[in-house]
């Protein structure tokens, strides 16, 4: 999407629609912004029959015979006084899927007078807003006969307004969602094609795009001498090797601070010789969202040139089933050196997580680190897909991201790790075991991790097995790969960028980021 401003209405290119905003009054809708008289007689008649009252994320096309364009697009914001940037992120979420649905490629959006909001939030909420539902994967979907031009993406946007900062806003957005449509392609695409040598290529590419990315990747036989042996119990009823990708951006070089964020890259997951039930393994392409997160952070950081230093570490395997699978009941050690049980080959997730978080630790030095995973089912059971479930070993970094959740809307619960969830991993024959049954199921999984984390390193773990992945449109989120924890973390170490005192060199000015035009439609 290209986002063009013009400061006043006069000053417009026709478009295909002109939307204007309205609140609702305890009369009816109201305009949230000035509109002339000629606009204010093409808007009379749906305002006075009460056709439209201005509801939150309401939205009613209608054609006029003069001005710019044939249509206009009244849009609701809901009751000022209860208005948020989020409220706002919904109500243009909604505009771009009436867009979607009319095949309406560019837009004159008229942004609305909002006392109760900064400029700057207000912005980001039209902005996101506009952008997170346009997004198509049509990639193996032939265009129907009796379908003329297919479907459309939204293309380009004017904002009309004064202040010159909505466009700047907008685009940092989009060099945010960027990173989100990145993800989410990944996340979509098919088992087959988005492998661990897939993933390896993805992270090369961009470092090749985006000079401030540095890559290591790890073949089998590195992981092999590395002794990362969880990581390769999983992979061994897969006909593909294991890859262990790390990927530096290096946004402060001054400062020895850096954060280590670790995702789960399992590219299909069968549940192993655990094998899955039909109506549970469709989906587990999905499996390695939370290495998906990670490439999508890392290419928007890059974008928005962010003073911090954060390496992403991505275990990654396919979780098949073979002769040579490894197996319930067998013991395997781990890179820390910890032998442990598997009880439940499909537990995998946590298996290849503690390789790579124990090895972030040791290798990199990191001054905090958070995993970003699909987990585990019982998350979906306690919070559905509401919110990411949060379990932490610092409460300051905890609260930092519930902070950076509230603010995207990418709501974080934190759960506990009390001692007791620890216990129920003890093992008769190796250190621990890796499942212990349903009961308490997100948080075992966590205490698990926490086995392999230096207890002197903040560390966070992110549950997202029911936010990644929608099995119906929501909100401005499609069906399917939701790109979730991009936002979430690229507001993180925003705010993280604030606290670090010893900043690096001065990067360019805002503005001259420049986005590749990689094509969104799958």
């Amino acid at each position: 999407m290209e986002f063009l401003q013009y400061y006043s209405l006069s000053k417009r290119h026709n478009a295909d629609a002109l939307v204007i905003p309205f609140w609702k009054g305890d009369k009816g809708a109201e305009a949230a912004t000035s509109i002339d008289k000629a606009l204010k007689r093409v808007v009379a008649s749906p305002l006075s029959s009460g056709d439209f009252k201005g509801k939150e994320g309401e939205t009613l096309l209608i054609y006029a015979d003069e001005g710019f364009e044939k249509r206009l697009i009244l849009l609701g914001l809901g009751v000022q006084e209860k208005v948020s940037v989020e409220v706002i992120r919904r109500a243009y979420g909604s505009l771009t899927k009436t867009a979607l649905q009319k095949k309406l490629s560019d837009l004159n959006v008229v942004l609305p007078d909002c006392k109760a909001l900064a400029g700057a939030d207000l912005f980001r909420g039209v902005s996101e807003g506009l952008l997170l539902p346009n997004y198509l994967y049509k990639k193996f979907k032939h265009q129907q006969p009796d379908e003329e031009n297919g479907q459309t993406l939204v293309r380009k946007v004017a904002l009309i307004g004064e202040d010159p900062s909505a466009l700047e806003a907008a685009q940092k957005a989009a060099a945010i969602v960027d990173g989100v449509y990145y993800a989410r392609d990944l996340v979509n695409g098919n088992a087959d094609e988005i492998t661990p040598q897939h993933l390896v290529q993805c992270a090369n590419g961009l470092s090749l795009e985006q000079p401030s990315l540095k890559v290591t990747a790890l073949n089998k036989k590195e992981i092999e001498k590395a002794k990362l042996g969880l990581l390769l119990a999983v992979n061994r009823g897969s006909a593909l090797d294991p890859a262990l990708i790390i990927i530096e951006y290096k946004g402060n070089p001054k400062s020895d601070d850096r954060t280590v964020i670790v995702g789960k890259g399992v590219t299909y997951d069968t549940g192993g010789l655990n094998l899955k039930p039909t109506g549970s393994m469709e989906t587990m392409k999905c499996d390695m969202a939370g290495a998906a997160a990670c490439i999508g952070t890392m290419l928007a950081m890059s974008h928005l040139k962010l003073k911090v230093n954060v390496i992403a570490v991505i275990p990654s395997t396919e979780n098949g089933i073979d002769a040579k699978s490894f197996k319930p009941g067998d013991v395997y050690t781990s890179f820390l050196g910890k032998t442990v049980e598997v009880m439940n080959t499909d537990a995998e997730g946590r298996l290849i997580l503690a390789d790579g978080l124990a090895y972030a630790i040791k290798k990199l030095n990191p001054s905090r680190i958070l995993d970003i995973a699909t987990l585990t089912g019982a998350i979906d059971i306690a919070l559905g897909s509401e919110a990411t479930g949060l379990m932490s070993t610092d409460d300051d970094l905890a609260q930092a991201l519930v902070n950076a959740g509230a603010a995207t809307s990418e709501r974080l619960w934190r759960m506990p790790l009390f001692e007791e969830y620890s216990e129920r991993l003890k093992s008769d024959i190796a250190d621990l075991k890796n499942w212990n049954g349903r009961p308490g199921g997100a948080n075992v999984a966590a205490a698990f991790l926490k086995e392999f984390v230096d207890s002197s390193v903040p560390w966070a773990h992110l549950d997202i097995a029911s936010t990644a992945y929608l099995s119906e449109p929501k909100k401005y989120l499609p069906k399917y790969a939701t790109g979730v924890g991009v936002r979430l973390l690229i507001e993180f170490f925003e705010q993280l960028e604030k606290r670090v005192r010893d900043k690096g060199p001065k990067g360019p000015k805002k503005g001259q980021n420049r986005i590749s035009k990689r094509d969104k439609t799958g």
